[in-house]
């Protein structure tokens, strides 16, 4: 077997699709505003984490990740590989005393910045360059350490004096990386691929009750898989061929997804990722950097991070480097790239003419306007429920549909309502608009036009009083 790095097309790839990895790497690493003393960056770490066996055994995390896909390689073909994770670095600020001695204290404060106490992030790989013949049978087992560590920084005022130091702390943190192949059944050319990642420590708390700092440091954080194919390709779990799609049924994978990586209509890289993602995932183009919070829309985050207070900046600066690129960023924004988080079109339909519409429907209206459809009236339409004729004024009675409709819906189940409108949609589905008996707001509803929709089998006639 050789591990080593090829330098060639394939780790171009990589490096490509290395920006939506990194977002995965990251995701969830510093929350707005950005500060250690924020709740919600107080319980951190919430994607991939692999804890040690004996700490995890009987609590919801997981001290393994278990990938499988099927592969179509090429005679000759090369498997890449590279485990990517976070490993927990401890650090503490120590303020130097008179004496010479270093105090460890909860904040040390600088001109710009206020220096806390922090679990910093360090970006560990682990890449293996392998032929995919070597991984049939027993395959490939590669056992993987990173040693425990310490250094210091020592951390200066504006004048240059030495006032203090910031002292990190690493544990030691041992693994395992499995890589098999099998064939599938069937006269297809397709092989099975398995990687398992397991956490392998030793550790274990000295008290039954330690809580999860204590095992962070000898974790695996956000660890997820690049995989790549020097030749032939990786098949879709989501989107398989037909004859793939039972053996695609067979995988199986635990708490990871693999999914297509790289531009649309490839297929040599694959990244299996903790957060579920789809084929071809792709950073927005208008995203002007990483605010480590995926789930909040870049706009609105940048602008109230922009709007923090001095001393809230001042915080997130000394909370960590990437919470300080997050800082400057958002005070540095041109208006014009933040004009391009305000909203873009992915897609769009071609005009062949300014009467379009008109020749389309024989109106000026929309396609979406009800008006351009002369065969569909929402207030006279009626249709049939229970062998009874329903429409506008007709009364019923609710039943929502368990599975189709929002919860606060079930609520409204038995409720006497009166049907305001029929509405076809352009898949041809007929939603019916109701008001509630004896609510208050019916008749702002009704003047607003906001109604509550269901379809007509979650509806029951009664009789007309």
């Amino acid at each position: 077997m050789t591990t080593h790095v090829p330098n060639d097309a394939l780790g171009e790839r990589f490096a490509a699709v290395r920006q939506v990895a990194d977002a995965v790497l990251f995701e969830g690493y510093v929350l707005y505003p950005y500060r250690a003393s924020a709740a919600k960056n107080r319980l951190r770490w919430q994607f991939g984490v692999l804890v040690p066996p004996g700490w995890g055994a009987d609590r919801a995390e997981h001290s393994h990740q278990r990938t499988e896909c099927l592969m179509e390689p090429h005679s000759g073909a090369r498997l890449r590989a590279e485990l990517r994770f976070l490993r927990a670095q401890r650090r503490t600020v120590q303020r130097m005393c008179p004496d010479g001695e270093f105090q460890t204290v909860p904040e040390l404060e600088l001109p710009d910045r206020v220096l806390v106490p922090w679990d910093e992030g360090v970006e560990e790989r682990c890449p293996l360059d392998v032929a995919v013949a070597e991984l049939t049978g027993d395959g490939v087992t590669v056992p993987l350490t990173w040693p425990a560590g310490e250094d210091t920084e020592p951390v200066h005022d504006a004048d240059g004096r030495l006032i203090g130091r910031l002292v990190r702390r690493r544990g030691e943190v041992s693994g395992r990386l499995r890589l098999t192949a099998s064939e599938i059944d069937g006269p297809y050319a397709a092989l099975r691929l398995t990687v398992t990642v397991e956490n392998t420590s030793d550790w274990a708390p000295e008290q039954a009750a330690a809580d999860r700092e204590a095992a962070l440091p000898r974790s695996l954080v956000a660890a997820h898989l690049l995989l790549g194919l020097s030749g032939g390709r990786f098949l879709s779990l989501t989107d398989p061929p037909e004859w793939a799609k039972g053996a695609v049924a067979d995988c199986r994978n635990e708490n990871t997804w693999p999914v297509l990586a790289g531009p649309d209509g490839s297929a040599d890289v694959v990244l299996s990722s903790p957060i579920i993602l789809e084929d071809h995932p792709a950073i927005a183009p208008e995203s002007p950097g990483a605010l480590y919070d995926a789930l909040e829309i870049d706009e609105i985050l940048t602008l109230r991070t922009a709007a923090l207070t001095d001393q809230e900046k001042r915080e997130a600066r000394g909370t960590d480097p990437r919470a300080a690129e997050v800082i400057h960023l958002a005070d540095t924004v041109p208006p014009e790239v933040l004009d391009r988080l305000h909203g873009a079109v992915r897609s769009l339909r071609e005009a062949t003419g300014p009467d379009t519409a008109r020749a389309a429907t024989g109106t000026d209206a929309p396609w979406w306007d009800p008006g351009s459809d002369r065969s569909v009236d929402p207030e006279r339409d009626r249709i049939v429920i229970d062998g009874r004729s329903v429409g506008a004024g007709s009364r019923v009675q609710l039943r929502p549909g368990k599975r189709r409709t929002d919860a606060q819906d079930l609520f409204l189940h038995g409720c006497s309502a009166q049907v305001e409108a029929v509405l076809h949609d352009v898949d041809g589905g007929v939603h019916l608009a109701v008001t509630v008996d004896g609510d208050p707001g019916a008749d702002i509803r009704r003047e607003q036009g906001r109604f509550l929709y269901f379809q007509p089998d979650e509806l029951a006639p009664l009789e007309e009083v």
